[in-house]
């Protein structure tokens, strides 16, 4: 895995130069581990200006060797700080200055004004230029390794949801459903969960975001629940909706087939080459045409990876083109204030048409399922 490592650090340094920059600070943590294999809490990854041997990362303390700090590129150079070492990022523009670098490129939308005051105090003769996005955006194409991880993150992700729904479900509580997904996670082979596990019943059904609550669950109720396996440091999401303990009523049949038509329409909008608002459109033109336009989520889908929300987005103002291999939810919803709603979510990676389409990690069924 060295050499992956290495290609990443190296693509960004190339990027660094043609933008002017000798060398790089690399601050955000899921970027650090995108580049480095690891982050240990607080270290900062610096890309030396005289190439992959020039790299180090420095720990404000040991790395503990703990799975859920990663798996370090064994070739990279580390440094731990001593106890009164001071900031990391500090001590790599130090080092960057006495390497001779004259320009240091750093995430200036992850460091704090005090940091980055901090860093212009002790380098002056060293510029700052701000990197941007420039690793969220090589991050967004995955190498099979690592859509191999998200593989992996969606079976145990479909394994816990399935023995949930097995179980009885009348007179629990979301919060105790929510606790019992997670834990189920675990016992699959999860480092955790991939985000706060979401269950929401009854009125609170199709709620995007929700957060459990002590409400019990009742017969003729709709059940949400949207979870997600952290593997590896790589996030996935399922969305699905259940009814519980009865035949569907009409309403309830009605709103589930639209939600499942407009997320259809979504992951069939997957392609190399389609707009990001495009695939937007598609899902959430459904829910319009049926006079849900009010009230629908900002984006009916994002990219996923090291972070569970990452780029690219899908939303109606979003600019941009998709890629083969990259990985995104397609998650429509509605929710009508009092009754209840339906959200489904699936991850899938966009492939090309010969390679079969998108290729869909989440498989659990969106049959309409009473429970």
């Amino acid at each position: 895995m060295s050499e992956v490592f290495a290609a990443r650090r190296a693509r960004l340094r190339d990027r660094c130069v043609a933008a002017g920059s000798a060398a790089a600070l690399i601050s955000r943590p899921a970027n650090v581990r995108y580049l480095a294999g690891g982050a240990p809490p607080g270290a900062v990854l610096l890309l030396g200006p005289a190439g992959d041997t020039d790299d180090v990362l420095l720990c404000p303390s040991a790395p503990t060797g703990d799975p859920v700090e990663g798996r370090m590129d064994e070739l990279l150079r580390q440094i731990v700080l001593p106890t009164d070492g001071g900031d990391p990022a500090v001590a790599a523009a130090r080092s960057a200055d006495t390497d001779g670098a004259d320009s240091l490129a750093v995430e200036e939308n992850h460091l704090t004004v005090a940091r980055h005051r901090a860093l212009a105090t002790v380098t002056p003769h060293l510029r700052l230029a701000d990197l941007g996005g420039a690793v969220e955006q090589q991050r967004m194409v995955k190498d099979e390794d690592e859509i191999a991880c998200l593989r992996i993150a969606a079976e145990i992700t479909d394994q816990a949801l399935g023995e949930l729904l097995e179980s009885i479900l009348v007179g629990r509580t979301e919060r105790h459903l929510a606790l019992e997904l997670e834990r189920r996670l675990v016992d699959h082979g999860a480092d955790g969960p991939a985000f706060p596990t979401s269950v929401a019943t009854g009125p609170h059904a199709g709620r995007g975001g929700h957060r459990p609550s002590d409400r019990r669950v009742e017969e003729g109720d709709f059940l949400s629940v949207c979870l997600g396996a952290n593997y590896r440091g790589y996030r996935c999401e399922i969305g699905r909706t259940f009814v519980i303990g009865t035949t569907p009523a009409d309403w309830q049949i009605e709103l589930y087939e639209l939600v499942f038509a407009a997320q259809r329409a979504g992951r069939e909008a997957l392609v190399p080459g389609a707009g990001y608002r495009d695939v937007d459109r598609a899902a959430r033109h459904v829910l319009d045409a049926a006079g849900y336009g009010e009230g629908l989520a900002p984006s009916t889908g994002h990219g996923v990876g090291l972070e569970i929300d990452e780029d690219p987005q899908l939303a109606p103002a979003a600019m941009g083109k998709l890629d083969a291999c990259v990985p995104v939810t397609v998650e429509p919803g509605v929710h009508l204030p009092g009754r209840g709603g339906v959200r489904i979510d699936d991850t899938l990676v966009v492939r090309q048409e010969a390679d079969g389409g998108p290729e869909l990690l989440t498989i659990t069924t969106k049959e309409l399922l009473a429970l």
